[in-house]
């Protein structure tokens, strides 16, 4: 069993880090611009290059998307706890394990975009409209303690920009030379 100070010291720094990645702009706004940004990253590519992972037990592309789907049904179903209830306790989620037992690199990349594409734009509808107060309405997480709503939604936009660097850094390995236009962030 590991040391559960080093486990939250760890998952302190990496919810900083994601912050730090959005680098201060509005989350809504970042999390509204994903398919602005995924067309870019993805153009270009055949099948073969979505579902070849970079190195030897990492993540495809199409994985890595799946996981961005999957993530927004998770979220999704902890923002809403938020909403309705006082202080839950929010489960943490094994992404290994969801890959694994959710067959990801069997999916298909149209399907696994539609999904993505139809809960962000339900989440996107949720939290367009909430009140400041309902931003800070918190919930309890095992691994980083209390975190507001508005906090949730900072490190989800974040995690949209790590895991679009992702991509583009697979995209260097699997299909070299196809430069996919850069969009940032």
């Amino acid at each position: 069993m590991s040391d559960p100070t080093l486990t939250r010291g760890a998952d302190e720094a990496y919810r900083e880090a994601l912050i730090a990645r959005l680098g201060g702009r509005d989350p809504i706004e970042e999390l509204a611009a994903l398919f602005e940004r995924l067309p870019a990253a993805l153009e270009g590519l055949s099948d073969a290059d979505l579902r070849r992972p970079e190195a030897e037990g990492k993540w495809s592309i199409l994985e890595v998307i799946c996981h961005l789907a999957d993530t927004e049904w998770a979220q999704g179903w902890r923002m809403r706890r938020i909403l309705t209830e006082d202080e839950p306790t929010l489960e943490p989620m094994d992404q290994d394990v969801w890959a694994a037992r959710l067959g990801y690199e069997q999916r298909d990349l149209g399907e696994a975009l539609d999904q993505l594409r139809a809960l962000r734009l339900a989440n996107l509808r949720l939290v367009e409209r909430l009140s400041d107060d309902a931003l800070e309405r918190t919930a309890y997480h095992p691994e980083r303690g209390f975190e507001s709503l508005r906090t949730v939604l900072q490190l989800v936009a974040g995690h949209d920009g790590v895991h679009l660097d992702q991509i583009r850094r697979i995209r260097e390995v699997v299909s070299p030379g196809s430069d996919a236009p850069h969009a940032e962030p």
